[in-house]
């Protein structure tokens, strides 16, 4: 087993991260769907995963709703080893190319020298070249190409995305509370209004630097405070990225609110995970600020 055994978050995510790639390459649905369904047991599931396998090996993990042996083995790999065989097998198959000739226009040629040029190798980093203009840059694409590629990624994406929306808008708080609970965050620990905790990690002083606030907003219970990982230290991002963790019926879940370091959302306060929520939320609310205000 790794050093550090993966959460059942990060082992949620391994399986929707295999479900998208099997949604892309035109999988079996039902296998698809059987990842995603995996993805929101383990996320369900209070005792973590690696501790099942510690106890009762990798038979222990049928005993979770959803989980059969054949995603049970590969969630195993995943605590033992700390990688995914599965996972490297569908990426290799997934080339850039590949990806880029599912959008109508855009034969080998040009996704060749798309991903060549811009380094991106998925739907959705060339959905972001499309729109920050890095895609215009590449020869063959002018303005109405690119918008037609807009257009064509807004359907492929929308696609796909439509059940995870649905699935997320259970299990998440809005862009809208995230960023305004964030505000809120900020603005008290500026003013010294919140109660100082002495965080054990990269706290060799025991000094009571990180501040802590808790709320309640629509029917979300939320703990919310400044990231202490050991990134964000490297990074000195101790006092930008804010983590929120939010419970409603189900069990607790969290995000990363961050300041945009690059692209059309740079400088503006985003979710990590839910950045395309987050550009349609500016969007919306540049044009309509009496929503918001």
């Amino acid at each position: 087993m790794p050093t550090l055994a993966p959460t059942n978050e990060e082992i949620a995510r391994l399986l929707e991260q295999i479900a998208d790639l099997l949604e892309q390459q035109d999988d079996n649905p039902y296998r698809v769907q059987a990842f995603r369904h995996g993805a929101e047991s383990v996320r369900a599931t209070q005792t973590p995963l690696a501790e099942m396998v510690e106890q009762g090996g990798g038979q222990a993990l049928t005993q979770i709703e959803g989980i059969g042996q054949g995603l049970g083995s590969t969630i195993f790999e995943f605590i033992e080893t700390g990688r995914s065989e599965y996972l490297h097998q569908l990426q290799a198959r997934q080339s850039p190319e590949t990806a880029f000739q599912r959008v109508p226009g855009l034969g080998p040629k040009l996704s060749r020298r798309i991903a060549q040029q811009l380094g991106i190798n998925s739907l959705e980093a060339l959905e972001q070249a499309a729109h920050d203009g890095r895609l215009e840059q590449v020869p063959g694409f002018g303005p109405k190409r690119v918008v037609a590629v807009q257009h064509s990624l807004a359907a492929i994406l929308g696609r796909s995305a439509r059940q995870r929306k649905q699935v997320a808008e259970q299990r998440q708080p809005s862009i809208a509370l995230l960023l305004d609970v964030d505000a809120e965050y900020r603005r008290r620990a500026e003013a010294g209004e919140l109660t100082m905790l002495a965080p054990r990690r990269f706290n060799p002083k025991n000094e009571a630097w990180l501040p802590v606030m808790r709320t309640n907003r629509d029917g979300w219970s939320m703990t919310v405070l400044f990231s202490n990982t050991a990134r964000a230290h490297e990074l000195n991002k101790t006092h930008d990225w804010v983590v929120i963790y939010y419970q409603k019926e189900g069990p607790e879940d969290q995000c990363t609110v961050v300041t945009e370091t690059g692209g059309p959302l740079k400088g503006k306060r985003v979710i990590r995970g839910r950045e395309r929520e987050c550009r349609q939320f500016y969007k919306v609310r540049n044009h309509h600020p009496e929503r918001y205000f």
